[in-house]
């Protein structure tokens, strides 16, 4: 009979360490210690000021110069100071992070646990592209998806040569590196997470300044899906290493950032199930063979109602808190499985709760449809959950999350002033 989720572990039964900083490594560090009392030690170049004055969090910063082989290298000298006493946990949550770990897995494996995903695993699942061949070969709905491939531009004069395709897929369109880790490095003015173009003259343009920046990947270019930020959802899951799905949530997109680099990621959710595309997803990690954490990004399609699948990232998420907020604590699964060693009830149950990084009226400004609204304030009666506001780290942490939360008010204000029927 396996165990529950909520059987407690002790912190001193293992050690937490996080690589990387922002608020999806904040809030890792705060589930562990919500649930376990764990004071995370996060390997990083620069840390943020609420990672420095955390009770969850002490930082090794390793300085803003700092290349992949210095974290590599302190990563083995930390884990190597401990002698092996405990398991050493190891987690990260951004995806060249993930692909920085993967690649120097043979030199960390010895010293701590990494539930992430194998690199040959890695390399077919991160790709955008793979991905919608996936979803085609599994019956899973997906957006309409052609490819750009500029992995064969030798050099400069190579891609000033270059001329890119056309498609068949009507504008306006969306388009977005394959791999986010591709892109990570590559600099240009007009760079984004995700562009939304207009015409076929807007794209041949924006493709011949992406390969004139030196990006050699591809690109995924794909049909709009109908609808505001509302139609969005995610789901976030963790596979053991038995192959089982002991986390599977979802959560409703209310609003999502717009700031040029930051485009797509939720500001505001509201938990709740969605039968259907839970299964679909958990179809798509077993055809993958995952294992380790998983978030999908999913729309819903007005003109059919279905929901389509547009990625699925080898990461947690930075919006994980939303599952902890709800009584999914993600911790409970990962001690569970890589250092307690035992099988547990799956975490596919939970409360419906407000997660959000803005302020409400600014949050009901962009939910136009009226029974959201109500939705939205019956929800937000029972309070919002916002990930920076650690009761634990006291007053301090709630006045950073307020100062975050204008901060955002300023960015909308900005970047996308008033609602759009696409999100755009």
């Amino acid at each position: 009979m396996p165990e529950t989720a909520s059987s407690p572990a002790s912190a001193a039964d293992f050690d937490l360490v996080l690589v990387g900083s922002g608020l999806g490594v904040y809030a890792f560090a705060r589930a562990f210690h919500e649930q376990y009392g764990t004071v995370a030690t996060v390997v990083t170049k620069v840390g943020l000021e609420p990672m420095r004055r955390s009770v969850a969090c002490e930082l090794i910063e390793l300085g803003a110069g700092a290349e992949d082989a210095d974290m590599i290298e302190a990563l083995v000298e930390l884990a190597r100071s401990r002698g092996g006493e405990r398991p050493q946990l190891l987690l990260c949550n951004a995806d060249s992070v993930v692909q920085l770990l993967s690649d120097h897995r043979g030199q960390l494996e010895d010293l701590y646990e990494i539930p992430i995903l194998d690199a040959e695993t890695l390399d077919r699942v991160s790709d955008k592209a793979e991905f919608a061949q996936l979803c085609e070969s599994e019956g899973v709905s997906a957006p309409r998806t052609e490819i750009v491939d500029m992995r064969g531009l030798a050099d400069a004069e190579a891609a000033a040569a270059w001329t890119p395709p056309t498609f068949d897929i009507p504008f306006p369109l969306v388009m977005k590196a394959a791999k986010t880790a591709d892109m990570a490095a590559v600099r240009f003015p007009e760079k984004k997470k995700v562009w939304f173009v207009h015409s076929a003259e807007e794209l041949d343009a924006l493709l011949r300044t992406i390969a004139r920046a030196g990006y050699r990947g591809r690109l995924v270019v794909q049909e709009l899906i109908p609808g505001d930020d509302t139609a969005m959802c995610s789901i976030t899951a963790y596979v053991d290493q038995a192959g089982r799905v002991t986390l599977l949530t979802s959560a409703r997109v209310l609003l999502e950032e717009h700031t040029p680099d930051a485009l797509g990621r939720p500001a505001a959710m509201i938990t709740t199930p969605l039968p259907e595309a839970l299964e679909q997803a958990r179809r798509l990690l077993a055809a993958t063979s995952w294992r380790g954490f998983a978030n999908f990004d999913v729309k819903e399609d007005p003109r059919d109602g279905v929901l389509k699948f547009f990625e699925v990232n080898p990461r947690i998420g930075r919006n994980l808190h939303y599952n902890t907020a709800a009584g999914a604590n993600v911790s409970r699964v990962v001690v569970a499985d890589r250092i307690e060693h035992r099988e547990i009830e799956p975490l596919t149950s939970y409360d419906e709760i407000l997660y959000s990084l803005v302020p409400l009226p600014l949050l009901l400004r962009y939910v136009t449809d009226p029974a959201q609204r109500r939705w939205v304030r019956t929800v937000a009666r029972r309070g919002a959950a916002n990930p920076w506001a650690y009761p634990a780290d006291g007053s301090w942490a709630r006045r950073y999350a307020w100062r975050v939360a204008l901060g955002h008010v300023r960015k909308f204000l900005r970047h996308y002033p008033r609602p759009t029927a696409t999100g755009f």
